[in-house]
C-alpha cells in the first residue's frame, strides 16, 4: 500500500483542498496535528501583510471519524479568509464586472513559461496556481504523514541555517542534534538554532527589505528514529534519496538539494566521508559518525536523516524588475503584489512536511497493512528480524 497525495486551489481562490490515501485504519488525530505545522508555515521575520489577514486551519471533510483514520482517503480544506476581497479577480463563475487582467510577468517566477506553455492571456491564470499559497494544503498534508510516522516512533525538524549572506559557521555546525535541540527552535524570529546568527539573521533581513531586495537562504530537515533499510536500491525511482532531493525542489523558489554535507563531500577524499560501521554484543549495528546523512544506496542507514534545501530569493520584489507586457509587447515593470521579503523559515515548515510524506510513503510500501496495529506488527518483526535495537 502506498501513501499519496494531491492538492488543488488557487492563491487567493476560495480555499485550498487536498487528499491523502493510503494512510491505514486507527491512526490517532487531534486538530493540532494539522494545524499546529500550518500555524507554523506563517511564521518568521521577513512575511508579508497577508500572514497578519489570515490564520490557516484545516477542516477534515473525509477519511476520519471521532478522531480516528477510517482507511479511506483523507481530505482536507484550508479555508481563504481573503477570499472576501478577491471574489470578483477569482471567481470560478462569471462576474458582472470588468477584471483587469495581468499582462506584467515576473523574472524568477512560473509567469512567462505559463501563460506561454496553456495559451494565456492572463498571467494571473498561471500565478495564482504557482503561488507558494499551494504549500499550505501539503503542510496540511504533512501534518497527517507526521502523525503516522510519530506512531511509529520517527520525528521530523527542521531549522535554519542561512538566510542571505548570514549562515552558521560550518565550525558551529552540529552533526550530534536530537529531537529535544529542536523544542524551542519556533520561538527564533527566524528558526534558526543559534541566538547570535538568528539576530544577524534579522538584521540581513532589515537591512534588505530597505533596499527593496528579497533574501533566499538554506534549511535542513532531520528525521529521527528511523529503521535502516527504509526505500530500496533495486530501482531509480525506489531510492530514497532521489525522492526526498525531488520532493524538497518541487517546493517553490527552492534550487537545490543535497542529503547530508552533499556539496562539501566532492572536495573531500574518501576517508572523510563515509561512515565506518561497528558491531557489539551490547548494542548491536552502529556508526560513530553520520557523513551520509542518513542514506546510503537509496535507504535509510538508522542514522538520522538529514535534507538540506536551498531557496532562492522571491521574484516578487518591491522593486521590480524589468519585464515585458505580453500583450503589447512594450517594455515595462515587472507585476508587484503584496509579498514577503524572506519565506526560508516557513520553507523549512513545508520541508518537513515534504520529508515526512516521503518517508510515510516508504513505510507503507515496506511495511503494509489494513490497520495502525498490522504495521506496528511488521515494524516490530523487521526490527527483530535484523536486531535492531534502538
Amino acid at each position: 500500500m502506498a501513501l499519496r497525495f494531491t492538492t488543488a486551489g488557487e492563491s487567493h481562490g476560495p480555499g485550498l483542498t487536498c487528499i491523502v490515501e493510503g494512510l491505514p485504519a486507527g491512526l490517532r488525530l487531534e486538530p493540532e496535528d494539522l494545524d499546529r505545522d500550518l500555524a507554523r508555515r506563517q511564521l518568521g521575520h521577513g512575511r508579508g501583510g497577508r500572514m497578519k489577514i489570515e490564520s490557516d486551519a484545516a477542516v477534515v471533510t473525509a477519511g476520519l471519524r471521532h478522531g480516528r483514520t477510517l482507511g479511506s482517503p483523507v481530505a482536507l480544506q484550508v479555508v481563504n479568509r481573503d477570499y472576501a476581497n478577491w471574489e470578483e479577480r477569482m471567481n470560478p463563475w462569471p462576474v458582472d464586472a470588468e477584471v483587469e487582467e495581468v499582462h506584467l510577468p515576473r523574472p524568477g517566477h512560473a509567469d512567462l513559461a505559463g501563460v506561454m506553455k496553456y495559451g494565456h492571456a492572463d498571467v494571473r491564470n498561471v500565478l495564482e496556481r504557482a503561488s507558494a499559497r499551494e504549500t499550505a494544503a501539503r503542510v496540511a498534508a504533512g501534518g497527517l504523514a507526521k502523525a503516522f510516522l510519530r506512531a511509529l516512533g520517527v520525528q521530523v525538524f527542521s531549522h535554519v541555517v542561512q538566510i542571505g549572506s548570514v549562515r552558521v559557521p560550518e565550525a558551529q555546525a552540529r552533526d550530534d542534534l536530537g529531537p529535544e535541540d529542536f523544542a524551542a527552535v519556533d520561538k527564533s524570529p527566524v528558526r534558526c538554532l543559534d541566538p547570535d546568527v538568528s539576530a544577524a539573521m534579522v538584521e540581513e533581513i532589515n537591512r534588505l527589505r530597505k533596499a527593496n531586495e528579497s533574501l533566499g537562504g538554506i534549511f535542513e530537515v532531520r528525521a529521527f528514529g528511523l529503521v535502516p533499510g527504509v526505500g530500496s536500491y533495486v530501482s531509480w525511482e525506489e531510492r530514497l534519496d532521489g525522492r526526498l532531493a525531488q520532493a524538497i525542489v518541487s517546493i517553490h523558489a527552492m534550487k537545490a538539494v543535497s542529503i547530508g554535507p552533499g556539496f562539501e563531500m566532492a572536495g573531500r577524499p574518501g576517508s572523510e566521508v563515509h561512515d565506518e560501521i561497528f558491531w557489539s554484543p551490547d548494542a548491536g549495528w552502529s556508526r560513530e559518525t553520520n557523513r551520509s546523512g542518513g542514506v546510503e544506496g537509496g535507504m535509510t542507514t538508522g542514522e538520522p536523516l538529514v535534507v538540506v534545501g536551498a531557496m532562492k530569493p522571491l521574484p516578487t520584489l518591491t522593486k521590480p524588475l524589468r519585464s515585458v507586457d505580453i500583450a503589447t509587447k512594450e517594455p515595462a515593470p515587472a507585476l508587484r503584489e503584496r509579498t514577503d521579503s524572506t519565506t526560508v523559515p516557513a520553507a523549512g515548515v513545508v520541508g518537513e512536511a515534504m520529508v515526512a510524506l516521503i518517508l510515510a510513503d516508504a513505510y507503507r510500501t515496506k511495511f503494509g497493512g489494513d490497520h495502525m496495529d498490522d504495521v506496528l506488527a511488521a515494524l516490530g518483526a523487521y526490527k527483530e528480524r535484523i536486531d535492531w535495537r534502538r
